[in-house]
């Protein structure tokens, strides 16, 4: 039963100590004599003292290779390769795996058979008015079936496996789209499709709603006859359905091409199936609406119409500023390699490859992957308790302001456009460290999916501060624990309109805290800047603006703190006047001070939150059946981190009903398997009658003792300047939130740490702290070289599941920036 469950490595991608070893094969004998030379001299200029406190203990050195057989030296060894040792999960199964490519092929040649009736079109041909396959993904089972599963290590507990199809049927009577449930997997006689309708709040999904097709752009426009020009579609397509249209941005073709728009924007209607039907309603250039071609075109001709773009000076001919390339003078030492991160006693943490589970420090956790939001994490457990059953990001909101068609009519949500679908390979070194491990992940597009290598990577880190300290003096106060943390990451290049990377990070620390980090860079999605527009953002180039905006990401968290019955405690930290008998006349018997309240939230319309002024205050997630030694109810607290926001604008028609869950800074509810999320991909194109209304989960339920879920957003206000050009940067575009326990243990369970270090005042004055280090001492070896810098394109799989030609530089812009660049061709 449990290999009904496939791996969320898809396809035969190089095994990591298959790299590892191509990597360490790359020590010539050359490199060796270089390390030769260099021991010798250490060997004879080095000489290694410790002073501790405890006899008998000797040096450790990490590694288990000597340097030429040993002979070189007796201490210091090759460290060992940088493979991480195997996890043990708790289950044999992955119950949140990805579709695998042999899956996803056999699930859509079961659809396009003839006994399923759908009369499709392979995906790669289908035009607007035919019926094709838009998604395959996953479909995740029930809470109470993998914790049965869980529970039993049954295999006949093991939960059937399902998969959501999005099938966009075009060649209707009356268009429309729709979800199906497809399963048990894999494909047999028993294999059922029925309406997936029970998680959304609409009977009806409106085709013109439907999910992004270039078709839609190259059958509207057709050929142009140079590529100097490039144009980007804004959106939402449609307030409820009934129409699907948007205005496009023109932009000059080159490098960094998102911040050099021009002055002109086109409204265009693809609304319906029939190309023939589709047509420009609007030209808007330099504030001057023409409602045709003709109209505008007059006006060129006959001299009225206002000239929008300044002359260029021969200087800003050169475009090249808006380029990744490096300039100015080089930095002093900026020519020596930074220091980078090395475990010299091997990695400390522990990876499952093919279930994708990964444990550390008493951690343990599987990950996820679709197609909406990419990485997600499932049975987060520490020290052998469930502490969250689900931590996911939703949707992403990014909402501009301008004064031209285009950015004051974009409010976009990501998870149409597919965030985990815009990950691509991370860049080992750069990205992420370079002894960190990588993890695959693969997806299905209308034609055809995409095999990512490096889709997430895993790796410890010294945060470089302690996470506990303190000096003192009597015995047994003075000490630190290190503070080390396991980072789990994954970088989305939503090439939507803007071509932002966002950098998903999940940092689990040696306390029990979970911290969940966002953060951004990228080209901005700019404007044309002229002297009205300073209200709404500010100058970053001679015709360019840096447009205002906020982005705000959500996540779901389904803490299970001492089980699924949980409560919502409300702490509020107020100002008390109180008079106390014992103090004296010189300072009076009044005193001003801070007290607590605390109450409990037990009702879900009291449970959309925003954190309390100047942060006096906050809500903890407790289990009231279940108190630590001191009788208090055990409970993880949510704690704001970096940037806490929420969505600035109330009441747009662009975002009115689609994205409420933007308006707070986090809200709790019961959890229920009919609101899996609080978005879907359909409510970007339908902020008037979304399919997941988020307020249709607040109904006035019960919160005491219940399985609740509680929403958290992470985000920014996003005030462009010049320092945003070419690129944001991750240290202030970023946001983050903390889940930390409060309460739910007896005491800092950080001071298990073994890496740590306790001193012990000197008897006679003058002489040394003694210490201990638990036994735990600084490693030494020679690093592995780092592997030689490679990237490659994703392997690309066709319909049938066979590999693909490799993509060409254009064929894989128009997969990455989909609309935002529209270059269109005969």
């Amino acid at each position: 039963m449990a290999r009904r469950y496939g791996q969320l490595k898809t396809v035969a991608l190089d095994e990591p100590d298959n790299e590892l070893a191509r990597a360490s094969s790359r020590i010539t004998s050359h490199r060796l004599g270089v390390l030769f030379i260099i021991i010798l001299a250490l060997a004879s200029l080095t000489a290694i003292q410790v002073n501790h406190s405890t006899s008998g203990s000797e040096i450790f050195f990490g590694g288990s290779e000597s340097l030429a057989g040993g002979r070189l030296s007796e201490d210091i060894k090759i460290c060992v390769s940088n493979i991480p040792p195997a996890a043990h999960p708790p289950a044999p199964i992955n119950p949140w795996a990805s579709l695998t490519i042999h899956e996803m092929v056999e699930i859509q040649t079961w659809l396009l058979s003839p006994p399923a009736n759908l009369n499709l079109t392979r995906g790669d041909i289908a035009r607007p008015s035919d019926n094709s396959i838009y998604m395959i993904q996953s479909y995740y089972p029930s809470k109470a079936d993998v914790l049965k599963y869980f529970s039993s290590l049954d295999p006949h507990d093991v939960p059937a496996r399902f998969a959501r199809v999005t099938i966009h049927h075009g060649a209707a009577m009356e268009p429309v789209i729709r979800d199906y449930l497809v399963g048990p997997l894999p494909v047999t006689p028993t294999t059922r499709m029925r309406a997936l309708t029970e998680i959304y709040h609409t009977e009806t999904l409106p085709y013109n709603a439907r999910g992004y097709d270039a078709l839609d752009w190259n059958e509207l426009l057709g050929g142009l006859p140079n590529d100097t020009l490039v144009a980007g579609g804004t959106g939402p397509f449609s307030f409820d359905g009934s129409f699907r249209r948007f205005w496009l941005n023109w932009q000059r073709d080159t490098p960094g091409f998102w911040l050099h728009p021009l002055n002109l924007w086109q409204y265009v209607d693809v609304s319906g199936t029939d190309p023939s039907k589709w047509d420009q309603l609007k030209i808007v250039y330099n504030h001057q609406v023409f409602d045709t071609a003709e109209s505008f075109m007059d006006a060129f001709r006959n001299g009225t119409l206002k000239r929008g773009v300044p002359p260029v000076t021969k200087k800003e001919e050169d475009l090249s500023w808006s380029t990744r390339e490096r300039i100015g003078a080089l930095r002093d030492l900026d020519n020596l390699p930074g220091p980078r991160s090395v475990s010299f006693a091997g990695l400390r943490y522990r990876v499952d490859h093919d279930l994708q589970y990964v444990s550390w420090m008493g951690w343990g956790l599987y990950l996820g992957f679709d197609r909406d939001m990419g990485l997600n994490l499932w049975d987060i457990r520490f020290r052998d308790e469930r502490i969250i059953y689900e931590l996911k990001p939703q949707e992403a909101l990014a909402q501009y302001t301008g004064n031209d068609p285009y950015k004051s009519s974009t409010a976009l949500l990501d998870s149409y456009f597919g965030m985990g679908q815009s990950v691509r390979d991370l860049l080992p070194g750069y990205d992420c460290p370079d002894e960190a491990t990588y993890l695959p992940a693969t997806t299905f597009s209308a034609t055809g999916m995409m095999a990512r290598k490096r889709a997430i990577c895993i790796f410890e880190q010294d945060s470089g501060r302690p996470i506990s300290r303190h000096l003192g003096f009597e015995r047994s106060e003075f000490g630190a624990v290190k503070g080390y943390q396991l980072v789990i990451r994954s970088i989305a290049t939503v090439g939507n309109f803007i071509n932002l990377s966002l950098v998903f990070e999940y940092i689990f620390h040696v306390d029990g805290t979970i911290e969940v980090r966002v953060s951004a860079s990228g080209y901005l999605l700019s404007g044309f800047w002229d002297d009205e527009q300073g209200a709404y953002g500010s100058k970053i180039w001679n015709t360019t603006l840096g447009s205002l905006h906020d982005h705000v990401i959500n996540f779901k968290v389904d803490l299970d703190v001492g089980g699924t019955s949980n409560s919502l405690l409300k702490t509020t930290l107020s100002q008390e006047v109180a008079n106390q008998p014992w103090f004296g006349d010189d300072w009076g018997e009044e005193v001003i001070q801070q007290r607590i309240t605390r109450e409990y939230i037990d009702n879900e319309d009291e449970a959309l939150l925003k954190f309390p002024t100047n942060f006096q205050g906050g809500y903890t997630i407790v289990n009231t059946n279940e108190t630590n030694k001191w009788g208090i109810p055990r409970g993880y607290a949510i704690h704001p981190g970096y940037s806490p926001v929420y969505n600035t604008v109330v009441g747009s028609k662009r975002l009115l009903k689609n994205a409420n869950w933007a308006r707070y800074n986090l809200a709790v509810s019961r959890r229920k398997d009919t609101e899996p999320s609080s978005s879907s991909m359909w409510n970007f194109n339908l902020p008037g009658a979304p399919p997941v209304d988020f307020h249709k989960f607040f109904d006035g339920e019960n919160l005491t003792q219940e399985d609740l879920v509680t929403w958290i957003n992470v985000g920014m206000h996003h005030l462009p300047a010049s320092e945003d050009v070419p690129n944001t940067r991750t240290n202030t575009a970023a946001s983050s939130f903390f889940l930390t326990p409060f309460n739910y243990f007896n005491y800092d369970v950080s001071i298990e740490s073994a890496n740590a270090i306790l001193l012990q005042p000197p008897t006679t004055p003058g002489d040394p702290f003694s210490y201990t280090d638990y036994g735990v001492r600084p490693a030494h070896c020679i690093p592995q070289p780092p592997a030689a810098f490679e990237y490659y394109p994703e392997k690309e799989y066709d319909l049938d599941g066979k590999l693909a030609p490799p993509s060409t530089v254009e064929e894989m812009r128009k997969a990455s920036e989909l609309y935002l660049r529209l270059k269109f061709e005969p």
